[in-house]
């Protein structure tokens, strides 16, 4: 069978499984549970894609030159920016069993904020500015490429329209994009950050967090390096692909994964702290729950292991930067970390009190379908823009 028809229906049957288990979850007696997998899933996946794509704009705007083909396939996460946005609108239906607010809960006059017509609206027009700005950062970026004979297509066939009408000026496009680029940089930290607020920290509503916003979106910067990694590693190893990285490129995404593997455990160390010194009984609560409770302590410990001192020891070593394997093996124990995290975020809100984790079977199935979902659009997006893994290589400085 041809490999690209294998990989379709690979992804396919994970689609499949994963919400023809949700399905199954939400007509079983405790739809909550498949509301929740789906709920944590869609903050994954989508902070995957986004911030994967900030990394093409960082290095953009930064004006950074070691970052080669890494930019072209960032900007392949883009394919997962409309999926996203249809699953954020399918949350829509199961606002009452991931809002626990919307079940007459006193607010304490947050009701005017914590309502759900108003939820979904403000958090619709994020995603949209936030994508908008996204594609619109893409299509100048794709300007500046060499363009392949082989893209095929709908997308494909928009861009070629659209391209007819382009300004011809270089350094105009070049403006345009690095304009576009610091847009959506700005919109990824101001929406992450409402999401953060939304989706998460209102689950327990008399909590508060300053921090929890910035926390958001550098959590997802984190994970969307690790995506990238990862497809990075994957097409590097694979022989049947053209796409190569040197041992530099691979050890300077590392150490820049490596930094926000830093930055992330200093958000979270820095807000245990700052209520541990406020003893201010709303926060407290809020801590104790999961770091001392049964069953959330436990979780507790494994997800910062997972999330933040396996990968630290291990990338402490230089030659494990440049390892692919390696790096493709540790990434991915870290997204399944940071899984790990937002169960534990939002987990016990949703879960009543109960003495044993609400994690089964059941949730790794519905995790693949998004996984399959992700692949297909990595796949949809090199379709129509082979360009994307075969950018021209820049001289490392």
């Amino acid at each position: 069978m041809d490999t690209r028809k294998s990989f379709w229906l690979l992804s396919a049957a994970l689609v499949a499984i994963g919400f023809g288990t949700f399905a199954y979850g939400i007509a079983s007696g405790h739809p909550e549970r498949a509301w929740q997998a789906y709920l944590i899933n869609f903050l994954l996946w989508s902070a995957i894609a986004q911030g994967a794509v900030l990394f093409s704009a960082l290095m953009t705007t930064t004006r950074a030159r070691w970052s080669g083909p890494l930019s072209g396939l960032s900007e392949a996460f883009a394919g997962f920016f409309p999926v996203s946005f249809i699953l954020f609108l399918v949350l829509f239906f199961g606002s009452s069993h991931v809002f626990p607010w919307s079940h007459g809960q006193d607010l304490h006059g947050k009701e005017i904020w914590l309502n759900v017509p108003f939820v979904f609206t403000r958090n619709f027009v994020g995603l949209l500015l936030l994508y908008g700005f996204g594609f619109t950062y893409l299509y100048y970026a794709m300007l500046q490429k060499e363009i392949s004979p082989d893209g095929s297509g709908p997308i494909r066939s928009i861009f070629n329209r659209l391209q007819q009408n382009r300004p011809q000026d270089p350094e105009k496009i070049k403006k345009r994009k690095g304009l576009f680029g610091i847009l959506y940089l700005l919109a990824f930290a101001l929406v992450l950050s409402l999401i953060g607020y939304d989706l998460v920290m209102a689950m327990d509503p008399h909590w508060i967090s300053t921090l929890f916003g910035a926390y958001t979106f550098v959590k997802a910067i984190y994970i969307g390096l690790g995506g990238l990694i990862i497809l990075a590693a994957v097409m590097h190893l694979n022989p049947r692909t053209d796409f190569r990285l040197s041992d530099s490129h691979f050890h300077d995404i590392g150490k820049l994964f490596f930094a926000f593997c830093l930055v992330w455990a200093d958000f979270f160390y820095v807000q245990l702290v700052v209520i541990w010194y406020g003893n201010i009984p709303e926060e407290t609560a809020y801590v104790i729950e999961r770091t001392m409770m049964v069953p959330w302590r436990y979780l507790a410990w494994v997800t910062f292991a997972v999330s933040f001192v396996l990968p630290f020891f291990i990338l402490l070593n230089r030659k494990i930067k440049t390892m692919p394997q390696f790096m493709l093996v540790i990434c991915s124990v870290v997204i399944i970390g940071i899984w790990l995290e937002h169960l534990l975020l939002i987990g016990p809100p949703l879960s009543h009190a109960t003495l044993q984790l609400p994690l089964g079977i059941s949730d790794a199935l519905i995790s693949l379908g998004f996984l399959g979902l992700m692949l297909a659009s990595l796949r949809f997006a090199f379709t129509q823009f082979p360009e994307l893994a075969h950018a021209e290589k820049r001289e490392v400085r």
